[in-house]
């Protein structure tokens, strides 16, 4: 049997779920009233009841979110809301907080978020064993460490591959919290990552100014499907449910066209869902939000990934300025450009600056306000205003089920037989008195024209067949009726016969892979602390948001290396690094400081508050 590989899409609200449903996501994720990590992206159960009717039809997938850690006071609201998304029929529930394992809840699928420490084989291999089906990859694995964990489980492996990357490991950031009472594991997140600093060193000297030295550029791991699925992963995620509809139906057709090409004659993988889709638009990733993009750690660590001049969109490369006139701007390329679009570029003071076309006038780029930008500076489009319209058409991607239909005489009249792509029929019959056409040479090819008009259905014509002893007058009216009822009919088979996994979780007391947990496990409630001591735990420490010591706390533990930006490391620059720098090295913005450590060993930085004391190893170095 062949393993199914999907695209699982961002869902903000039900009419984006379901525009990526149409896009060609196979799965999509979405948050609920509560317990999500986007607070500004919570929906109501009857809206998502509706997207798992809509994608049940295409035996597409709906994940719930709910993955916030949990209070003791919200334990039972959470169980109550766990009941209410299985009864309507919701596929599986992301978590990250195990009181969840803990609760009394229905036989509902479910899924370790990347908060849940899924970094390595034997915390994956764990939480597979305590009645997970599938992991949610930590972002900063490679291919190497993604193969080990595979080979040590066989549960559903899912990893990000395209849209924003937080720079901390997955639940592992407190700096929001830390800065003003906001918790990322709450769902909401300050993103303290995106904010200019000054970099100064142990001297006291500055040595960057006003830059955004902890924001990261885009993930786009498009090109690196056929080896992650030749690694183990099978669940191709999109980042990005606060986005909005232009960046998820482009992001999600782009990386549809590049898995059908690799699924395609394939004879090991397949496609998990069904149907296919029409685009009225050529998918390109670059021409939705982004800050540029990088593989980050997926072929380990070759580049730098920093996007220190802004964590705004950056947006498609368009051209370098050629000739400044009075009024505007003569730019390469400049025909790819509209009335419209958002021109981003870096203006004389090494800023990140931005303009809007007014108009293109015998190729002279003309903005609303005239800004001075120096011959040679590369342009880029962050707003691509005729795409954006062109995509947030409904008919910009349609996907329609392919059917067959067989249309032949019965006794009482006429009947039409619909057979789609999985096999399921619906049959309807017409009850009609039987006359000879006076016209009869054209009867069949009439029957046909009209039955194969689906109009506004979710089908597809693919095969027509019209069997008739004689040319029968047919009212096109009947003909009409026919197909509405059988192609309605075959809606509902559909959406009845669609097989929901069920795994009623039970409780497990094999050995979590360490005794002792520091803050950075999140462990927030009474359930969630009876879960590890059952396996095995000996001490727990409360999570940030319960014992924050303002001032001294490690906010941050990141495989993005600032030194390594710098071309300061011992460790992979050693040969063009020139004089180190003087540690320890400092992030300030307004009055909010913060030490870096280094820890050269597993490659990793600390981020810490500035009252904090650091002790440095010879193995930091």
């Amino acid at each position: 049997m062949k393993k199914k590989v999907e695209i699982l899409a961002p869902a903000k609200n039900l009419y984006q779920g379901m525009a990526a449903i149409n896009a060609g996501a196979d799965a999509v994720y979405i948050g609920a009233p509560q317990f999500g990590a986007r607070t500004n992206a919570t929906n109501p159960v009857e809206d998502i009841a509706e997207l798992v009717r809509y994608a049940h039809l295409f035996k597409a997938q709906v994940f719930v979110v709910l993955n916030t850690i949990l209070y003791d006071n919200e334990l039972d609201t959470c169980e109550k809301l766990i009941h209410e998304l299985y009864h309507i029929g919701v596929d599986a529930l992301i978590i990250q907080d195990m009181a969840i394992m803990e609760m009394n809840i229905p036989p509902i699928v479910i899924h370790a978020s990347t908060q849940a420490n899924n970094r390595d084989p034997k915390h994956v291999k764990f939480l597979a064993d305590a009645g997970m089906k599938r992991a949610v990859l930590a972002r900063e694995l490679n291919l190497d460490q993604i193969r080990d964990i595979a080979e040590a489980t066989d549960v559903e492996l899912e990893f990000f591959v395209s849209g924003a990357l937080c720079v901390s490991f997955s639940g592992n950031c407190y700096m929001s919290i830390a800065g003003g009472e906001r918790s990322a594991n709450r769902g909401s997140c300050a993103q303290n990552c995106r904010l200019p600093y000054n970099l100064i060193d142990g001297t006291g000297k500055t040595l960057i100014a006003n830059s955004h030295l902890l924001s990261i550029k885009d993930l786009d791991l498009s090109d690196q499907l056929p080896n992650l699925i030749e690694a183990g992963i099978t669940s191709f995620k999109i980042e990005g449910r606060l986005k909005d509809i232009v960046y998820v139906k482009n992001n999600v057709s782009y990386l549809r066209k590049k898995l059908d090409a690799f699924l395609e004659n394939n004879e090991r993988f397949e496609k998990a869902s069904s149907g296919r889709t029409f685009y009225n638009f050529d998918a390109e990733m670059d021409r939705s939000f982004n800050r540029g993009y990088t593989d980050y750690f997926v072929n380990k660590r070759t580049e730098r990934i920093g996007s220190w001049d802004t964590p705004k969109s950056q947006g498609q490369v368009i051209g370098k300025v050629i000739e400044v006139k009075h009024n505007g701007y003569v730019i390469e390329n400049s025909d790819k450009l509209n009335n419209g679009d958002g021109l981003y570029f870096i203006n004389e003071a090494g800023e990140a600056d931005g303009a809007q076309i007014n108009t293109i006038t015998n190729n002279v780029v003309i903005p609303n306000t005239f800004k001075p930008i120096k011959v040679g500076t590369m342009i880029y489009r962050n707003a691509d205003a005729e795409f954006n319209k062109l995509v947030e058409r409904e008919d910009s991607a349609i996907r329609k089920i392919g059917v067959s239909l067989l249309f032949s005489e019965v006794p009482e009249g006429f009947q039409l037989k619909a057979i789609d792509e999985d096999g399921h029929e619906s049959i309807s019959t017409l009850d009609v008195q039987k006359e000879l056409s006076k016209n009869g040479d054209g009867v069949i090819d009439n029957i046909k024209k009209n039955l194969a008009k689906t109009g506004n259905t979710p089908f597809i014509v693919d095969k027509l067949d019209v069997t008739l002893s004689a040319n029968w007058f047919l009212p096109i009216s009947k003909i009409n009726e026919i197909r509405r009822i059988v192609l309605e009919e075959l809606i509902d088979v559909r959406v009845a016969s669609y097989n929901r996994k069920e795994y009623q979780i039970k409780k497990t007391d094999h050995p979590y892979p360490v005794e002792k947990l520091d803050f950075m496990y999140n462990v927030s409630n009474k359930m969630a602390r009876t879960f590890y001591h059952r396996h095995g735990v000996t001490e727990i420490e409360k999570a940030f948001e319960l014992q924050w010591d303002p001032g001294k706390a490690r906010v941050m533990t990141t495989k993005y290396c600032v030194k390594y930006e710098l071309g300061k490391c011992a460790r992979y620059q050693r040969d063009t690094m020139g004089e180190k720098v003087v540690e320890p090295l400092v992030l300030k913005h307004g009055e909010n400081e913060y030490k870096l450590k280094f820890n050269c060993k597993p490659c990793e930085m600390e981020i810490w508050e500035k009252d904090a004391d650091l002790v440095f190893d010879e193995d930091d170095y």
